[in-house]
């Protein structure tokens, strides 16, 4: 299958994340996503939780925004649909018309979605990758994959979902890379600003210092 424009393929599936350097976080003995926001009440979505609703195995590549893409993957989850339509929707606020959903991991790391984007029919929480549950490395305990945007909206060790009648700040306002809000991977979508092929140089040079930070922070060894 054709890769999306500026992407190339690479051996194996990298770490990422926003701390390459530091192990991934630890998983909490009971680990749960708080679903908060534009609700009712806020409530909490336990794993087992989670595996109880409608598994779907997904075969789907990974494309970061630097401009490589792991592919061959097989992930497996909860679609997040399912989530929103049976756990959020029935405890909207009346007349709440969410706009935007915000994916916090135990990382920190926070990425800001329109609500139709996440809503995709290929957007899972997924907790297994490869017919294994997810590794540090890949955003254990569970994460969001979103294969139809960049990596840099796939929240990993996914924590907190937050639903939003507004766009929130964006989390990287200030970044000189000034991620796409939408960050659509056959549009090319990279830069808030800028057309995806005008930064395809700049961030390819990123791609080496990331995997040796990646190998330095790394808890499970390259894959």
């Amino acid at each position: 299958m054709a890769l999306p424009p500026g992407q190339r393929a690479v051996a194996g599936f990298p770490r990422f994340g926003t701390h390459l350097h530091h192990p991934p976080p630890p998983v909490p003995a009971d680990p749960v996503i708080e679903l908060v926001g534009a609700l009712t009440k806020g409530v909490t979505l336990s794993v087992a939780d989670l595996a109880e609703l409608p598994r779907r195995e997904l075969g789907a590549d990974f494309h970061c925004v630097a401009g490589w893409s792991a592919t061959g993957l097989l992930w497996e989850g909860a679609r997040f649909e399912a989530v929103y339509r049976g756990r959020v929707e029935p405890l909207l606020v009346p007349d709440a018309s969410v706009s935007h959903v915000v994916f916090e991991g135990l990382d920190g790391y926070r990425s800001v979605v329109v609500l139709e984007d996440a809503l995709a029919d290929d957007v899972l929480i997924a907790d297994r990758l490869d017919g294994r549950p997810l590794d540090g490395d890949h955003g254990a305990p569970v994460r969001l994959v979103s294969p139809s945007q960049y990596g840099f909206v796939s929240t990993k060790h996914l924590c907190r979902v937050e639903f939003h009648t507004s766009r929130p700040p964006d989390p990287d306002r200030w970044s000189p890379i000034a991620a796409h809000p939408r960050a659509r991977v056959w549009s090319e979508e990279r830069h808030r600003r800028l057309p995806g092929r005008v930064v395809r140089p700049f961030y390819r040079t990123l791609i080496g210092p990331i995997r040796k930070l990646s190998a330095r922070g790394s808890r499970n060894g390259p894959r």
